[in-house]
């Protein structure tokens, strides 16, 4: 059922079943209602799902936590949340507070289920049947951002997430034999949905890596788990690219085989690519972010199985879907199985609107947070997404930015920063970027590779200049006129990200 790529934390179906009603068990003893939160906060493990099913099985609410989170960030999701109880990591345990430890009724170590800390334990032998759980009952309550005390946190019912698994379910059938490498933080609803919930309903396999899913830690553990599905995001799939071209770049001879024969060096680089992560990948899903169409263009011409998801955590989280085999590059698909989409406010001279969907997907709206729940939410139940996208003849769409994120520019014309940093990171030595408006000018700011820092941090100051002159010819030879680029500033240390690895732009506007 699930396991580490080690084998430690291992559970067949049968014990996982038993660990979550001794779990549940321990949830009665201590009071635990029907409709308590009790918060997650741990890394990716077997335990984690088993804390997931032990808590909304029984009529209770989760609220999973980001493991990058700070103590700041957790203490307003717990009192915002109200949570009751707290599931927390050997790692994690040290930024729960005394204070907070005594907010709280229960906390736990969910590595072995012990019990940290309690307050007023009590029997409680009532039986949860008592309240049953419907498709509108409450499930999981996730935070989209704790960096304030005005917390968002996003309800997602029962129905919510069986519809999310009938999602997946037609967008890439599996069954018993497969097997998922789970590489994405199961507090996202990204991968708790496709990575965690699906898998126990059609009885895979999950395995879990104890460390960070590093190239140098996730290549080994595809070759020895031979995983059939993965759910990643673009910037795993951008690394990929970069590093294999690389290679071609410094080989000559591989140069030539581009140069004149650049099918014969995608098969082999397919053939590489297959080989590298395990020989068994059917789905590799890519969300969270717009995948860049160079590095796409890549994918499908080495026919690597490759899919494209687009949602929101509001949506639980699938809007739109291309599947494996039926991508075209640059697009993020058809509506998902169940799910209306259109575009609202679409203006009529470049066909760009605003993505809005409805359907079993959408959320119940925002904890305690009428006003902006009304703000996103229509009365005939459509969800405004905030993300611009066009639409082509054949039903699918194309992502081309954020409301908040469009720039207009001097003349009042829509310019889209996402489309310019997806050429920024084609530039060899770039590993991320953002461009942002100062005063009347483009900027971009710009993280370059680790490996290429290190050189620099030797370099003068003249040599520094250069390369951020070079990125900026680079961008401007290839985007109109109204999207030239001013100046480059290089980053002096990396961008802050959100879980799906999304750089959080509001930082450095």
């Amino acid at each position: 059922m699930g396991k580490f790529t080690n084998g430690d934390q291992s559970y067949t179906y049968a014990s996982f079943g038993k660990k979550v009603k001794e779990l549940n068990g321990v949830f009665d003893n201590h009071g635990l209602a029907p409709d308590a939160k009790v918060a997650i906060l741990s890394e990716n493990m077997p335990n984690w799902t088993v804390s997931f099913f032990a808590i909304t099985a029984f009529g209770r609410v989760a609220v999973p936590i980001l493991p990058g989170s700070t103590a700041f960030e957790i203490e307003n999701i717990i009192n915002h949340s109200e949570s009751a109880a707290v599931i927390a990591s050997n790692k994690q345990l040290a930024k729960l507070s005394d204070e907070l430890r005594k907010k709280v009724r229960l906390v736990l170590n969910i590595d072995d289920f012990s019990i940290v800390s309690c307050q007023n334990a009590q029997s409680n032998a009532s039986s949860h049947t008592e309240s049953p759980i419907t498709e509108n009952s409450l499930a999981t309550i996730i935070y989209t951002s704790g960096t304030s005390g005005n917390a968002k946190g996003v309800m997602l019912s029962h129905g919510n997430l069986y519809h999310s698994v009938l999602e997946a379910k037609h967008a890439q059938p599996a069954s018993s034999r497969d097997r998922w490498l789970s590489i994405l933080p199961m507090a996202h609803a990204y991968e708790m949905a496709f990575g965690m919930l699906y898998p126990v309903f059609v009885g895979g396999e999950v395995y879990y890596l104890r460390e960070m899913p590093t190239p140098s830690i996730l290549l080994p553990a595809m070759k020895k788990v031979r995983p059939t599905i993965i759910c990643s995001v673009p910037l795993v799939a951008e690394k990929i690219h970069k590093a294999i071209m690389r290679k071609i770049d410094e080989n000559p001879k591989l140069k030539w085989v581009q140069r004149h024969a650049p099918w014969l060096m995608y098969k082999l680089i397919g053939i590489t690519l297959n080989k590298q992560t395990g020989g068994k990948i059917r789905f590799f899903g890519i969300g969270g972010a717009k995948l860049n169409p160079e590095v796409e263009e890549f994918l499908k011409r080495t026919r690597f199985n490759y899919a494209i998801g687009y949602g929101t955590t509001e949506t639980a989280p699938l809007i739109t879907n291309a599947c494996v085999g039926h991508t075209k590059v640059g697009s993020i698909g058809v509506p998902a199985y169940g799910v209306e989409v259109d575009l609202d406010n679409v203006n009529p001279k470049t066909g760009i609107g605003e993505i809005i969907a409805r359907g079993r997907n959408v959320m119940l709206g925002y904890y305690k947070d009428l006003k902006r729940t009304a703000s996103v939410l229509t009365g005939d139940g459509w969800y405004h997404t905030g993300d611009l996208a066009c639409r082509d003849r054949k039903g699918r769409y194309y992502i081309k930015g954020r409301l908040g994120n469009m720039i207009l520019g001097p003349s009042g014309e829509n310019i889209y920063p996402e489309e310019i940093e997806q050429v920024i990171n084609t530039f060899p030595k770039v590993l991320e970027s953002l461009v942002i408006k100062r005063g009347k000018q483009l900027v971009a700011l710009v993280e370059l590779e680790d490996a290429f820092n290190a050189r620099l941090n030797e370099a003068i100051n003249d040599k520094l200049n250069e390369l951020a002159e070079s990125i900026r010819k680079f961008v401007n030879q290839r985007v109109g006129v109204q999207s030239q680029i001013a100046y480059v500033q290089l980053m002096t240390e990396p961008f802050k990200k959100t879980a799906t690895l999304k750089i959080r732009r509001y930082l450095y506007q």
